[in-house]
């Protein structure tokens, strides 16, 4: 059995945390969109920078997967959050409230949980 190295390890738990990060902002501007006038911009920042750091986080599960001798479960979380954000993206743009700010909630707690996994 192999294991990942542990700098692409470390690099994967870096991307998970910057995402749940990302994710956890998002909502503030989100707050910021409904109250000031900037709000729209910061909002849109916030999203991609969430989708940024999504594919960023499928290229580091790839790393740690093929060349790094790691798990290709590493591989699922990374492709799911990825097509979560694609999906709240599009309900974002599409003003879908009720399911927006729900995913983004779902979205938070999935994030966190790929992230005590990957302190683990």
């Amino acid at each position: 059995m192999t294991t990942t190295t542990p700098t692409k390890h470390v690099f994967l738990r870096a991307v998970i945390g910057l995402q749940t990060l990302a994710v956890f902002l998002a909502p503030i501007t989100a707050g910021l969109l409904l109250t000031s006038p900037s709000g729209k911009a910061l909002h849109s920042a916030s999203a991609y920078a969430v989708f940024t750091v999504a594919v960023v986080h499928v290229i580091a599960a790839v790393l740690a997967w093929r060349p790094g001798g790691g798990s290709p479960r590493l591989l699922l979380p990374a492709v799911v959050f990825l097509g979560l954000t694609l999906a709240q993206v599009a309900l974002g743009i599409a003003h879908v409230k009720t399911v927006h700010v729900p995913l983004g909630v779902l979205m938070f707690g999935f994030s966190l949980l790929q992230l005590s996994r990957a302190r683990s």
